[in-house]
């Protein structure tokens, strides 16, 4: 049985008449980068407060490392590290005083903060004032935070939210060097498919608290054909075109259209068709099915978010 990190069984947490999680059954393997994917209100951020042991769960189960929650919370999550949503700084003390006082909260070893500057590359900025920091400098002090105890596990909820292109490059960066470098298990919860295709080994996706998917990315992948990828100068149109001829369409915003088709033979026919009733096609190509392309056709169209 493969060594798993994080291991959940029938794990249930409603509020109300509202089941957010619905027997939720994850399955983090150790050394992974595991993308939890899911649309707006699909239960991501409930399940990271349960595995968290933030809130409890009405039914099921949470295993770290092995051993439940909460019989064991303390001493497993002290093994853990979490970066949720926007980290909690001192904008008057340096990015070095910062750490020096979650090191006292925690009861840390001083030598583990150079370390932590070191990994998220802060040794620079480290004796300036937080307030003077960019975004991305702030989220990179958050993960140092995350990071001071040198975790097995660590946890991020969005962790590029408000940053900008470079800002959002770097962390990609830092959260990839993660498991080789450092030997922690990274499960990254965000809605920016495109970044997560880039650094996830595994992936597991979760719609109106039920899990559609989980497992590498080859398996996700394989698990779905060749696509005819269209762009169009009428989408709406050609979407209503080829539905009405049987085919399978996602609009992926936009002039592109993805098309479930059988290989050349489909894709002439396709554009035959789309020609035939006046619709210009401007591009046309046989194509993978993107992260974005899957996640689409899992949570039924429904727009991803948090």
């Amino acid at each position: 049985m493969q060594d798993s990190v994080i291991t959940t069984a029938g794990l249930t947490r409603r509020f109300g008449r509202l089941t957010a999680v619905d027997g939720l059954a994850l399955e983090v393997p150790r050394g992974s980068i595991y993308g939890f994917l899911g649309p707006n209100g699909a239960g991501k951020t409930t399940t990271i407060r349960l595995l968290l042991g933030l809130i409890r769960p009405h039914a099921g189960q949470v295993r770290l490392f092995g051993r439940g929650l909460p019989a064991h919370r303390r001493e497993l999550l002290d093994r853990v590290g979490a970066l949720v949503e926007a980290p909690s700084l001192y904008p008057n003390l340096t990015g070095r005083e910062n750490l020096e006082v979650t090191c006292r909260l925690v009861g840390g070893a001083r030598a583990q903060i150079g370390q932590a500057l070191h990994t998220v590359g802060l040794e620079a900025a480290a004796d300036r004032r937080v307030k003077g920091y960019s975004n991305g400098m702030k989220q990179r002090l958050g993960l140092a935070l995350a990071l001071l105890r040198t975790p097995e596990l660590l946890i991020l909820d969005e962790p590029t939210n408000g940053l900008d292109p470079a800002g959002i490059q770097e962390m990609r960066a830092l959260i990839a060097r993660l498991p080789g470098e450092y030997g922690v298990t990274v499960f990254l919860s965000s809605h920016l498919l495109a970044e997560v295709e880039q650094v996830a080994t595994h992936i597991g996706i979760i719609q109106e608290g039920r899990l559609r998917f989980q497992g590498t990315q080859e398996d996700l992948h394989a698990q779905m054909e060749e696509q005819v990828v269209l762009r169009v100068d009428q989408p709406e149109r050609a979407t209503g075109l080829l539905q009405g001829a049987g085919w399978t369409v996602q609009r992926n915003g936009g002039h592109r259209l993805a098309v479930a088709a059988n290989g050349r033979s489909d894709a002439a026919l396709v554009n035959a068709h789309l020609v035939g009733q006046g619709v210009n096609v401007y591009h046309l190509a046989l194509e993978q099915p993107t992260l974005e392309d899957i996640f689409i056709t899992l949570t039924n169209g429904v727009e991803g978010g948090k």
